[in-house]
């Protein structure tokens, strides 16, 4: 990896150096990576605020800080949602200011470099967890701000330096799609450098371990997706197929026993389907996701426009259930509840409009030798935005840093690539 030089024109040199620092540390030295980033969007800040504060975007992501005090104000919990906003208006000021750092198509290289490094030493502290059982000391643990739990969180699914298994599963997803952008990018290449081809085979093959290990349904599926999102890009119409081949017998064998799945699960392992079918878990009815969704649909109902409260769900949900959740397992659902239909509506306009123009400069004004790697942050946010239609991410700061980063790499760059002069 390369920290090539910005475009003359590009006075921001040194905050890159310090945001490229911050970005690799960040998953395993959380505390230095957040500071670092807080410094980063200071600096950009001070010196871009005037065409920050003019770009229609970020005009827009102002309306909704807006918009979501107001909720605040109006909550039926206040202290819960004023609390919430830290999961959102930070993300806002660091997502604005990362537009006008990120620019150039060379930088998503290397940020994909900078994501993706860190997952080796994360699925290998994963694998000591399960197969050995380490643990942090405490000394450890105050300095890196996280700890490794024995067997992982909850027991026997991998967490690795997360503090619950589905976090490490999207930041494995992410960490998954981009290396195979670069892995394709650096195969494509002429010339491309062999020794960079087997470390990035090397990380792919790690975090699909970690991904397996995990035990998310969700990732599985978000695996499958990335997968098969290259082979269609590629036109390598026999890996779709097989593919596909596999994905249909997986859930042959998960939901379809009495019609052949039974065969098929004498060659599939058997933590695969078990974990599909959902066999391995005995759930009451007020922790299932229909359950949680059919609830947050109830709270849009009754208080459509500005919502009941960010953080609001949990309590209203123990308050009906006497039950304790943390998040009802579907972002929009929750977002819609919490923040009101007018919040959600200018949410999904922001995100929408940054991927559109984004699928129409990579049809159009990418180059060549850029393509694979504007692709890999397409499938990579999209691979985002899946999860959280059965999870939510927001809730932890590594993960939810790192999509804000990625949509902000996708829209400073699109937009870059956009203006006149790039025609």
């Amino acid at each position: 990896m390369q920290f090539s030089k910005l475009k003359a024109g590009n006075n921001f040199q040194g905050t890159w150096l310090c945001f490229c620092a911050s970005v690799l540390f960040f998953p395993l030295f959380p505390a230095a990576g957040a500071l670092g980033l807080v410094f980063v969007l200071g600096l950009v800040w001070r010196t871009k605020y005037q065409q920050i504060l003019r770009d229609s975007l970020n005009q827009a992501s102002i309306g909704l800080t807006g918009i979501l005090i107001l909720n605040c104000a109006i909550a039926q919990y206040p202290q819960e949602a004023w609390l919430g906003l830290a999961n959102f208006v930070p993300y806002f000021l660091l997502f604005m200011a990362l537009r006008c750092l990120i620019t150039e198509p060379n930088q998503l290289k290397q940020l994909s470099w900078l994501l993706v490094l860190p997952s080796l030493p994360i699925v290998l502290l994963g694998l000591g967890q399960l197969m050995f059982a380490w643990d942090t000391p405490t000394l450890i643990e105050s300095i890196l701000g996280w700890e490794l739990v024995p067997l992982g969180v909850p027991p026997g699914r991998m967490s690795s330096v997360f503090n619950y298994t589905n976090f490490l599963a999207i930041y494995l997803a992410i960490a998954f799609s981009l290396t195979i952008g670069l892995w394709l990018e650096n195969w494509q290449r002429r010339g491309n450098n062999s020794q960079i081809q087997i470390l990035l085979t090397a990380i792919l093959l790690a975090d699909v371990a970690g991904l397996v290990l995990t035990s998310s349904r969700n990732v599985w599926g978000l695996a499958i997706f990335s997968s098969m999102a290259y082979a269609l890009y590629l036109g390598w119409r026999l890996l779709v197929w097989g593919i596909s081949g596999i994905a249909i017998a997986v859930l042959w064998a998960s939901f379809a026993p009495t019609m052949g799945g039974t065969q098929l699960r004498q060659v599939i392992p058997s933590f695969i389907w078990i974990r599909l079918s959902d066999q391995a878990y005995e759930r009451p009815v007020e922790t299932l996701r229909i359950t949680q969704w059919q609830f947050c649909w109830d709270l849009i109902k009754d208080r459509p426009l500005f919502g009941w409260g960010l953080r609001n769900f949990s309590p209203l949900y123990e308050a009906k259930y006497n039950l304790w959740l943390g998040h009802p397992h579907n972002f929009l659902l929750m977002f819609g509840a919490e923040a009101g239909i007018v919040a959600l509506l200018l949410l999904l306009a922001i995100v929408a409009s940054i991927m559109f123009q984004a699928v129409r400069v990579m049809l159009h004004r990418c180059d060549r030798a850029s393509k694979p790697i504007f692709f890999s942050y397409l499938v990579t946010f999209t691979s985002c935005i899946f999860f959280n239609l059965a999870d939510v991410s927001v809730f932890d700061l590594r993960v939810n840093t790192i999509v804000w980063i990625l949509l902000a790499a996708i829209s400073g760059t699109t937009s870059s690539q956009s203006q006149p002069e790039n025609l």
